[in-house]
């Protein structure tokens, strides 16, 4: 009797680890004797005892791979450090599974591809650099099943005598503005102490032109006054 309940029990036990659910947004993939046999979607399975493993669960959501700063060589043989991140998804399981060894360390070193560049380059084009990396990325990791949704590439950091004088260059930069400024400020200054000088003379001109014109009438009414006083005078006579 007891033998049989343990019979009954293992059998259970046995069939609990052949049921496998396959969760959303996952994969298994199954191999049969060490052979690929086939990839599990989303739903419930059944495997052969002894003979199916699932050899690998795969992830199929979008995935972010965020790599540390790394060295990378430009065409100009101008030695930095590049920190990018990367999105990707698993498109194909079996492919991921079987395609390359370790996928993101792979992904890694593919992300060099900044050294077909120049300095100047990699500073002022990050849009383009980004889109590039994508596109080849994505070209490169197709036959290991995996897709790059997109690539951001976080910072650029030179070597430090090229730091110091792009710093050099932004203080000069920043000390020529300043001057210009300056000068233009002192420039429009002259100007409107040049403007308000003149319209003062103008002003002052047009007030004793306007002085002499009322003297001037002043003394031909009085002369008028005076010559109409003395013919009166003399018809009083």
């Amino acid at each position: 009797m007891i033998f049989f309940i343990i019979l009954i029990v293992l059998a259970i036990v046995l069939v609990s680890t052949c049921v496998k659910i396959v969760p959303q947004a996952h994969s298994f993939v199954i191999e049969r004797l060490g052979v690929y046999k086939e990839t599990w979607s989303v739903g419930l399975h059944f495997k052969i005892p002894f003979l199916d493993r699932v050899s690998r669960k795969v992830n199929l959501k979008e995935q972010v791979a965020d790599f540390e700063p790394q060295p990378v060589i430009t065409r100009d043989n101008v030695t930095m450090q590049i920190d990018t991140i990367i999105f990707y998804q698993i498109t194909d399981p079996k492919l991921y599974a079987y395609g390359v060894e370790n996928p993101i360390v792979a992904i890694k070193s593919l992300t060099a591809i900044v050294g077909d560049l120049e300095l100047d380059e990699t500073l002022t084009s990050r849009e383009t650099i980004n889109a590039k990396m994508r596109t080849e990325l994505d070209v490169a990791t197709d036959p290991w099943g995996i897709k790059v949704n997109r690539v951001e590439l976080k910072n650029i950091i030179p070597p430090r005598d090229i730091q110091e004088a792009m710093e050099k260059q932004m203080r000069a930069e920043r000390e020529k503005r300043e001057q210009i400024l300056r000068a233009e400020g002192e420039k429009k200054s002259a100007v409107l102490i040049a403007e308000g000088k003149k319209e003062a003379a103008i002003l002052n001109a047009e007030a004793d032109n306007q002085a002499a014109v009322l003297k001037a009438d002043a003394e031909k009414k009085k002369r008028i006054l005076e010559a109409e006083g003395e013919a009166q005078a003399i018809l009083s006579v």
